[in-house]
């Protein structure tokens, strides 16, 4: 990497002018490269990638900006983004992470990330963006359902079936986006702000003890989307869900819903890893298929 390049670069996007003195490889992600960089300004977090990655990064750093304003959950603030010494890269503020902290604050900052609404009152976002390097389309809709029907699982269906997903689960799937309305009654969501990919290896904790979460896939709907996949791979501890539920009570049907939110995410692992996701749909599908006749 040619560091005073990529320096150049960071300021001409109006990012802080920095003297990068040393860089060290970071460990953890599955799609960029991550390091920590010791500059005259203090620490920072950069990633790299080619340069088509450069969107991927530029959709990162708006969701991280929304999030960061809310000052609800701890985040990267994010300083720069864009293209030079040959890659795509997005400049982070920089937070040592520790080995633990306290579940139930993790709990309450989803919670309290949870109850910031969308300006606008709609579902969406205003721009498309990724779920991994699976493109996201979003816009916006005054209907929760047919959002999630359209943007999520329809989108995700049909690259699937592109990825060589059977036909009969394809077309279980086109079942259960037309029997969506029967997992709503007498639920109403609201447009929350959420993470979109909240998995426990996409939030820790700080040295100091503070929660935080990174690499978001943000847009405005059900917060029980963002909750159904804490439980999808775990790494969340039961006083997260206590805390979690004082300051945003869960209904009942959430119990049925949470396979349907976490679909979307088994569908996409399908679309990225193959494998074994695609028979883990079909038992999804034909499990919420049977919730409702």
């Amino acid at each position: 990497m040619n560091w005073p390049q990529l320096s150049e670069a960071i300021a001409q996007v109006g990012g802080p002018q920095l003297h990068i003195i040393s860089a060290q490889p970071q460990s953890g992600g599955d799609i960029h490269q991550a390091w920590r960089l010791h500059t005259d300004q203090g620490d920072y977090f950069l990633k790299t990638n080619r340069p088509s990655s450069r969107p991927l990064f530029a959709c990162e750093a708006h969701a991280l900006e929304v999030i960061w304003e809310t000052h609800t959950f701890r985040c990267p603030r994010p300083y720069a983004w864009g293209e030079g010494a040959g890659c795509a890269f997005l400049l982070l503020e920089y937070l040592p992470l520790g080995h633990g902290g306290n579940e139930r604050d993790r709990g309450r900052a989803l919670a309290l990330l949870h109850h910031q609404l969308s300006p606008n009152g709609r579902f969406g976002w205003d721009e498309d963006n990724y779920i991994g390097h699976t493109l996201q389309p979003n816009g916006w809709s005054d209907d929760w359902i047919h959002f999630y029907g359209e943007k999520r699982l329809r989108h995700q269906l049909e690259l699937a079936r592109a990825a060589g997903l059977s036909a009969s689960t394809y077309e279980q799937g086109l079942t259960l986006i037309e029997a969506l309305p029967a997992f709503f009654s007498g639920y109403t969501p609201k447009p929350s702000l959420l993470h979109g990919d909240l998995w426990g290896g996409n939030s820790a904790f700080t040295e100091a003890g503070e929660p935080v979460i990174y690499d978001p896939a943000s847009y405005y709907g059900d917060h029980e989307a963002d909750l159904a996949m804490t439980e999808l791979f775990g790494g969340f501890g039961a006083d997260f869900y206590a805390a979690y539920g004082e300051l945003f009570a869960l209904d009942d049907g959430y119990r049925v819903r949470k396979t349907l939110y976490n679909l979307y995410h088994i569908l996409n692992h399908f679309n990225l890893f193959g494998g074994g996701y695609g028979r883990s749909a079909q038992r999804m599908m034909q499990q919420l298929l049977a919730e409702v006749g």
